[in-house]
């Protein structure tokens, strides 16, 4: 997902690199869910590249006009998720491939479904000062075709050992199966790669976790109750929605012609099994109202307080979090670190970019940090 807050960022000269060197591409700035679901349902598919996404997925109304093509992209981001059709001509059932790679590139955030499932660029536009050589697309897209080309060659060839690779990752979850093919093919180039996608993956990933994005709005709705409750054990309905309705950073004052009704706040809250009851408050009176009780699992599991600073993460799976993995086996036979340095994502040799740290390399290759280094770094060994 490529992403830019306004316009002349790069996003689509980005997307124009990435047509001359990837796979099969197939680019476009709208298309029917029909045409697409036609164009990828094969056993090689192309790369699905869109431009001006935030025409297709910017508003809610034209969110909800392509709804089918967003759950053909958060379909394909895994293989055996096909799309069932009934052909009435033949009268048979029609099972439609929809895995492909894709690369999307719009103003301000896609659907929260999409970008969950994406390896996140974002991009700006370039400061005083800041010059890159013109893109000239007669002149240099020879030149990134025989990239392509180099590319297709060498990664066919390495096919096989590529999908059994089980390659370490420094993300969980979600992230770790939107990373895992391309910290694999960093492992296969080897030098300085292998590094350099995991960090780009640790980077990016916390880039995209922290950047203060649409948050769905149940979830919302949840974090906004905590405040709204502040110390009360119970409160009442009406209660709990003028506290909701008069925060002044809480979209709920504007959800609706006349904010956000009782009976919407039960629909959204019944998705977490959370309902409304009688209930007898210390005045005496007995009124529809929700006790603190009825939402702590709730919290618990979709919005747990924010960690300190320097406290790890907690992931939303069940499986351990990398804190709880700290001093047991990796990969290669070492401990995780508990130490939080990682490398710059560009090497020595590299001319960097405005603000990235810059570090030199290994002590046996001043060019780049090799991976092995890289591990000892982390667990402050090195």
């Amino acid at each position: 997902m490529i992403r830019a807050p306004e316009k002349r960022c790069g996003k689509s000269r980005l997307l124009d690199v990435i047509e001359a060197t990837c796979h099969d591409p197939l680019i476009t700035v709208n298309a029917s869910a029909a045409a697409v679901y036609r164009a990828i349902g094969t056993d090689d598919p192309p790369t699905l590249l869109v431009d001006e996404a935030d025409t297709i997925f910017g508003s809610k109304k034209s969110a909800e006009a392509n709804e089918d093509l967003r759950g053909l992209l958060n379909a394909g981001h895994q293989r055996n998720r096909p799309a069932i059709r009934y052909d009435a001509n033949t009268r048979s059932v029609e099972r439609i491939p929809t895995f492909a790679m894709a690369a999307l590139a719009g103003i301000g955030h896609m659907p929260d479904t999409i970008e969950d499932r994406a390896v996140i660029v974002r991009m700006r536009r370039r400061g005083p000062g800041e010059t890159v050589d013109p893109f000239r697309l007669r002149r240099d897209r020879p030149a990134l075709a025989e990239l392509a080309a180099a590319l297709r060659t060498w990664l066919r060839a390495h096919v096989d050992q590529l999908a059994d690779a089980m390659p370490w990752m420094p993300v969980e979850d979600r992230a770790a199966d939107t990373w895992e093919p391309l910290v694999a093919v960093a492992d296969l180039a080897a030098g300085s790669w292998p590094v350099r996608a995991r960090t780009a993956a640790e980077l990016l990933t916390a880039e995209h976790d922290d950047d203060g994005g649409p948050v769905p709005t149940s979830a919302a709705l949840l974090a906004d109750c905590r405040g709204a409750f502040g110390d009360a054990a119970a409160l009442p309905t009406e209660e709990l929605l003028n506290r909701l309705r008069h925060d002044p950073e809480a979209p709920w004052g504007e959800y609706g012609p006349a904010g956000l009704t009782a009976r919407r706040l039960g629909i959204l809250l019944a998705e977490y099994g959370i309902r409304s009851a009688n209930i007898r408050f210390p005045d005496g009176t007995q009124r529809k109202g929700f006790t603190r009780l009825d939402f702590t699992d709730a919290w618990s599991r979709y919005c747990p307080p924010v960690a300190p600073a320097g406290d790890p993460s907690q992931p939303s799976q069940a499986h351990q979090p990398s804190s709880a993995r700290d001093g047991l086996p990796l990969w290669d036979g070492t401990t995780r670190p508990t130490d939080p340095t990682r490398p710059a994502l560009t090497s020595a040799s590299d001319g960097g970019t405005d603000g990235t740290e810059h570090r030199p390399g290994c002590a046996h290759n001043p060019a780049a940090v090799c991976l092995d280094c890289w591990t000892r770094t982390r667990r402050g060994t090195a």
